[in-house]
């Protein structure tokens, strides 16, 4: 029986909204709390959204590289531990908002800690420190190179686009680039180390974290961002035109979260010279996200069947149009390649007959989301009684409000009708228990509620509202808020329904 095949349950909660002093969640011994927390409540899966560096808007779906690590999560107090800076660093640090992310001030001290912590490790490192360094270097360079010198020349050229770049470093001539890294050869080796140091603390907290039976449910958006290495280093594999423009953008037409849909303006694959080369650059962004996580949920999973298509110039996602994505080929040598692929479907939003097929022929798991179960009409497959063990099953997801704030929001008609399949008088205080319960009650395979849910938070711990670039990805909870009522609550859910890991 494989993972998905078991009945089993978890908590979705990103790094960023771990507690802490530095006034971001990160990989230290808050992180390694958490993952004890879900132990001890029985739970064996933690969820979290992607993981790479964020830029305007700090969405983690909307990162620089597809590969990198986000520098903002590395622990100041690991690279305390392994003395490549002194603790004057971690006392004189700055004071943080407790319950919010304040973006603009952590990443203003995290970069002046990151580069301390590199000049700690040139003067401090052993022999085996740098072999380890270099091998890292080595086992990554695919990637890192050009992540690396894509960085360095954004600091360089003031934060701009690599669009607004010089013309011979945008289209990557040879012999400029090859003298801007003897010249920034110091300044691309630092972004080296900063990764090198974020999957070194990765690595460590996923294997504590499978140590303590608990598997790590990653996230790979379906699309890069634009001003992205990959995009820079790549250009032949996405929708551009000979000066590197944009033509069409992604997207998707108005839904449930917006009457104009989502311009989400990340440039489009060109599938078909993708599947020339067998899709190496999928398999290569696969592998190395499978070295970090057990599982991966896909996001927009029904863009592999057709995707939004939306001409640049379009302020809104309206005027678009459905094209053909890759489909169940892309899966076939995805498996072909790497074996059986553990992976979560993101199914949501507008599914046609098309992507039920994908998925049905692909055999992932979908995704059941109770926010939209109550909703007037007959049949509606988010009902529990519809689900079909070969599930995942959410109160609600990153892109929802909490289940109090959302329990607030909706109608009276809707209430009651949550009230009526419940079976007891529900109310804001109780009803984020309530639709865990549902959940955990449910026969799919697979139940995971957002760690907002545990603590029955409302609205101000929303994580994010889709079409909208404020406030969004900043939550954060106290480590008092994890109680040992709240974990054996949990654990005693658990069991109840038999979601304990055999």
């Amino acid at each position: 029986m494989t993972l998905m095949q078991q009945r089993l349950s978890g908590i979705l909660l990103h790094p960023t909204s771990l507690p802490g002093r530095y006034g971001i969640g990160d990989l230290g011994k808050h992180a390694y709390q958490f993952v004890d927390f879900l132990a001890e409540a029985r739970q064996s899966l933690w969820q979290i959204l992607p993981v790479g560096p964020t830029s305007f808007g700090n969405s983690p779906y909307q990162c620089i590289s597809a590969f990198a690590g986000n520098p903002l999560l590395i622990s100041p107090e690991r690279l305390c531990e392994a003395g490549y800076i002194n603790g004057h660093v971690l006392t004189e640090a700055p004071q943080f908002p407790e319950e919010r992310v304040d973006y603009t001030k952590v990443e203003s001290w995290k970069e002046g800690v990151l580069r301390e912590a590199f000049e700690g490790f040139q003067t401090k490192a052993d022999e085996e420190d740098w072999r380890s360094f270099w091998r890292f270097c080595d086992a990554e360079k695919d990637w890192l190179e050009d992540f690396a010198c894509f960085v360095a020349l954004k600091e360089a050229h003031g934060g701009k686009s690599w669009a607004d770049w010089p013309p011979e470093l945008k289209s990557r001539d040879p012999h400029a680039l090859g003298e801007w890294k003897k010249d920034f050869s110091k300044k691309i080796q630092f972004h080296q180390f900063v990764q090198y140091q974020f999957f070194t603390q990765w690595r460590q907290i996923k294997e504590y974290a499978n140590s303590r039976e608990v598997q790590i449910i990653g996230d790979i958006p379906i699309f890069v961002a634009y001003d992205s290495s990959e995009v820079w280093a790549r250009p032949d594999l996405f929708e551009l035109d000979e000066q590197g423009r944009q033509t069409v953008v992604a997207g998707v037409p108005p839904d449930y979260f917006s009457a104009t849909g989502q311009r989400w303006g990340n440039p489009l694959y060109r599938w078909n010279r993708m599947a020339e080369n067998g899709y190496k650059w999928w398999l290569a962004r696969l592998k190395s996200l499978y070295q970090a996580v057990d599982i991966v949920r896909i996001d927009h999973f029904r863009g592999f069947d057709q995707y939004w298509e939306i001409p640049a110039s379009e302020d809104t996602a309206i005027n678009g149009k459905w094209v053909d994505g890759p489909g169940m080929h892309f899966f076939q040598v995805m498996e072909e390649q790497l074996g059986k692929l553990p992976v979560i479907a993101e199914d949501l939003g507008v599914i046609t007959p098309g992507v039920e097929k994908l998925l049905a022929d692909s055999g992932f798991p979908g995704m059941k989301v109770l926010h939209f179960a109550f909703f007037e009409g007959d049949g509606n497959p988010y009902l529990p009684f519809c689900y079909e063990k070969n599930s995942v099953v959410y109160t609600g997801t990153h892109d929802n409000n909490t289940t109090r704030g959302w329990f607030d929001e909706i109608s009276t008609e809707d209430r009651k009708r949550v009230r009526q399949y419940v079976g007891s008088n529900v109310t804001r205080t109780t009803v984020s228990q309530d639709l865990m319960r549902l959940a955990w009650a449910s026969t799919s395979n697979t139940a995971i509620a957002p760690l907002q849910d545990v603590f029955s938070l409302g609205a101000e711990a929303r994580m994010n509202l889709p079409a909208s670039v404020r406030n969004n990805w900043k939550w954060r909870y106290k480590q008092e808020m994890i109680t040992p009522e709240s974990i054996e609550w949990l654990r005693e859910l658990t069991y109840v329904y038999q979601r304990v890991r055999k």
